[in-house]
């Protein structure tokens, strides 16, 4: 059975990634590619929409999708803890829809901020410096977010980190008490480290994106949760078991 997909944001970077994969790959078949000059509507006649667009744009195609009866795959980074509150409110109950958001499609990364969760618990310094190419233009990643977001519930019977002089700007961006700084230089593709400091020591992990074809094996998986998808899931670790616990997805998940 072939699963028909459309492809919005077809014509950027990881809109041709997505298209050439599938083109690739048995038992799924891209019927519309959209870009900026398209309607929505040319979507209709898909089951799964994968929207690889920007933050001021997603919004209105994931609308479009769910109102429609469409599944959605969200490669879209800078969604809101709000946005997908809002979300998951307006698809409770509702079995013909669903939608997948992942910040990152990389199998390292989604380990990477797994492994900072857990290592949250034991230091209460932590900062994390996230860089990618210029033309990036949401900041702090998505990743970075949902990294911080992940330590600070990972840290929620402890309390915030120790972050010291976060009133002044070059401290980095607080996200769940998180200092999170961001880089946007030529050469880069994309690159975490979580600092974490303790007593007479310190950890880093560190993730680096090195190809677009890091992010294949993610996005094959989430196509896949993707088909069958109800409420809102968010997250990689979601989709698959890292083998902190079984993965989950439920309406209300936050990123």
């Amino acid at each position: 059975m072939t699963t028909t997909v459309a492809i919005i944001g077809a014509t950027g970077k990881m809109g041709r990634l997505v298209s050439d994969l599938i083109d690739r790959t048995d038992g799924y078949e891209v019927v519309a590619r959209l870009d900026s000059h398209s309607e929505l509507s040319e979507m209709l006649g898909a089951e799964i929409a994968v929207d690889l667009t920007r933050p001021d744009v997603s919004r209105g195609v994931v609308d479009f999708a769910t109102e429609n009866g469409l599944r959605v795959l969200v490669g879209t980074s800078g969604w809101s803890q709000d946005g997908i509150d809002s979300l998951s409110s307006r698809l409770y109950g509702r079995d013909d829809t669903g939608v997948v958001i992942i910040p990152n499609f990389s199998i390292g990364s989604v380990l990477a901020t797994a492994f900072a969760a857990l290592a949250a618990r034991f230091y209460d310094s932590i900062e994390i410096v996230e860089a990618h190419q210029p033309s990036k233009v949401d900041s702090p990643s998505g990743t970075a977010v949902r990294t911080a977001e992940m330590i600070g519930r990972a840290r929620a019977e402890l309390g915030p980190v120790a972050a010291p002089h976060t009133d002044q700007r070059a401290r980095g961006q607080q996200v769940s008490s998180v200092p999170v700084h961001s880089l946007r230089l030529s050469g880069l593709l994309a690159r975490q480290d979580v600092f974490l400091g303790g007593t007479g020591e310190t950890l880093t992990i560190s993730h680096n994106t090195l190809s677009p074809s890091a992010y294949e094996s993610g996005i094959l998986l989430c196509l896949a949760a993707a088909r069958t998808a109800t409420g809102v899931t968010v997250g990689l670790d979601q989709v698959v078991d890292l083998g902190f616990g079984a993965p989950t997805s439920s309406e209300g998940a936050s990123k």
